[in-house]
């Protein structure tokens, strides 16, 4: 499990679960409940981290909690 962290929310445009890594562009994942969302989104991050090594991209650091106004 990674340490980036993931918003969940309802989208009534796509009618499914939407999860959104704001720390890693262009993350986004999608299910048909909030878990399978979530878990979409664990694996899209893996992924996006393994494909970013692979190509000398650098990675960004988990910054826990975000601060939004």
């Amino acid at each position: 499990m990674s340490k980036y962290g993931i918003f969940v929310y309802w989208s009534d445009q796509d009618e499914c679960f939407v999860s959104e890594v704001p720390e890693l562009p262009s993350i986004k994942a999608h299910g048909e409940n909030q878990k399978e969302a979530l878990e979409n989104a664990q694996q899209a991050i893996e992924l996006w981290v393994k494909i970013a090594k692979e190509d000398g991209m650098k990675i960004p650091k988990p910054k826990g909690k975000l601060q939004y106004a």
